[in-house]
């Protein structure tokens, strides 16, 4: 079974064709008074600004480190 961090996208594209797309559902879904197509919308935009790179930053093995981030108490 491959890790959820393998399936996810690693660039902002998707997450920000995601989110570009969920403000048109919600458009047209106001547009026609259809709150089933809002309600998409609203879903799609969430998951695109929260679920999705939470999943992305959870799943990952170990976080890149910087090297110029001191430890605490250390100069």
């Amino acid at each position: 079974m491959l890790p959820l961090a393998d399936v996810l996208p690693h660039t902002i594209t998707p997450y920000l064709s995601l989110m570009i797309i969920g403000f048109v559902f919600g458009i047209v879904g106001h547009l026609y008074k259809a709150k089933l197509v809002i309600g998409l919308g609203i879903l799609m935009i969430f998951a695109a600004t929260l679920l999705l790179p939470l999943a992305l930053v959870a799943t990952e093995e170990e976080p890149p480190s910087d090297p110029q981030i001191l430890s605490p108490g250390t100069r």
